[in-house]
């Protein structure tokens, strides 16, 4: 299984870091060099975004059935294929189709399914084995934005795209392709007695999902919101950058101590400490004024995010076992993802609504609060848990 996690993790900081994180780097320029409005321009990476929460829960079924090898190693050839029609869009609807075939792989290739993949090759062993891939995938911005500024000071956006198509395809189509051939387990059938159809409606599921979609929407409006917070407050672009780069360090720290975390504190309690913690960071990010104490906020929020990963990784089998989890985690996964998109845009919205940055970060920090509330009523009963 060692050969799985080691292709997973190549696979995991590649593909994040070309699909995912390359894109807020080359925004601006590709804006500049074809007139298209900024707007715009992230309306095509939202899109992706989007539909990438939508295949992914068709893709969650194919994995409890056939396991990745064959999902993945597709959704390896069809990034790279798709970041090539990106780069030669010759207009801007050609450049949003492009984009959503990209959401297309992104849900075949990224956290969800690698996820999958773990819990079940793993079993008991799973929480260290994701704990290793999302630290390990943690670094993609750290590897990929200054290695992509690089080269767009070199090269177009257009170029710039064909060079990381031509480095996704040969790590990820070989990786997944030889990597992931092992065979598939058979699911522990032995935790859960109801159907994956009959979970996603009981009321633990739907307050998890809801409990999940409102912690990321306040967590990840912070990503984008926080420089121009700062700079509200009179702190230059390049602290408030710098304050957002410990954020990423906050979140490597917090999967760390995960594990330290799931040996102390139950499942629930888990849950509603860790969106309570979202609810605090954030509110506390619109109360705090200096340098010093917002950046230690941001440390702080950075590591809750980290934590919280781990958390959504293993949401489901805490509570229902194994068996469904590729469904069960698809279906989960596609209301974050949808938060993951729109959060950004619905901190900016807030912030124009209330006339400035410090009543939007209360409001999200009220967000977190009705998420930690929803924590509260995810666990199962007793006779449906696998607990």
């Amino acid at each position: 299984m060692r050969r799985v996690l080691v292709t997973l993790c190549l696979t995991q900081i590649t593909s994040w870091g070309v699909l995912y994180y390359a894109f807020p780097v080359l925004s601006v320029q590709i804006t500049a060099s074809t007139g298209w409005s900024q707007p715009a321009v992230t309306a095509a990476f939202s899109a992706a975004l989007v539909t990438s929460a939508l295949v992914g829960i068709g893709v969650g079924r194919w994995l409890n059935r056939r396991g990745p090898h064959m999902v993945m190693t597709a959704g390896a050839v069809l990034g790279p294929a798709s970041l090539v029609a990106v780069s030669f869009s010759p207009n801007l609807a050609w450049f949003i189709a492009a984009w959503i075939v990209v959401g297309v792989a992104m849900g075949a290739v990224l956290y969800p399914p690698a996820f999958a993949a773990l819990i079940r090759w793993y079993g008991p062993r799973h929480i260290g084995a994701l704990t290793i891939l999302t630290l390990v995938a943690g670094l993609a911005s750290t590897v990929f934005a200054p290695l992509v500024a690089a080269m767009k000071s070199v090269l177009d956006w257009r170029t710039t795209y064909l060079v990381l198509a031509s480095i996704l395809a040969a790590v990820t189509i070989p990786a997944h392709l030889i990597g992931l051939r092992q065979p598939w387990p058979p699911a522990p059938h032995r935790h859960l007695v109801e159907s994956a159809g009959r979970t996603a409606r009981s009321r633990p599921f739907v307050a998890l999902t809801i409990a999940f979609a409102l912690a990321t929407c306040a967590s990840y409006a912070i990503i984008v919101n926080l420089i121009p917070l700062m700079s509200e407050r009179g702190i230059s672009t390049n602290v408030a950058a710098i304050a957002l780069g410990l954020g990423g360090v906050g979140q490597v720290l917090g999967r760390l101590g995960y594990r330290a975390l799931v040996r102390r504190v139950g499942v629930r309690c888990r849950t509603v400490l860790v969106f309570a913690a979202v609810a605090v960071t954030t509110a506390l990010l619109g109360v705090f004024t200096s340098v010093v104490t917002l950046t230690a906020v941001v440390l702080v929020s950075g590591c809750v995010r980290g934590i919280m990963t781990l958390l959504q990784a293993t949401a489901v089998t805490e509570r229902w076992g194994a068996t469904h989890y590729g469904h069960l985690s698809g279906i989960l996964a596609a209301p974050i993802t949808l938060s993951t998109a729109l959060g950004p845009w619905i901190g900016a919205v807030l912030a124009g609504f209330l006339n400035g940055y410090v009543p939007m970060f209360l409001v999200l920090g009220g967000i977190g609060v009705v998420a930690a509330l929803f924590g509260l009523a995810t666990m199962p009963r007793e006779g449906q848990s696998s607990l």
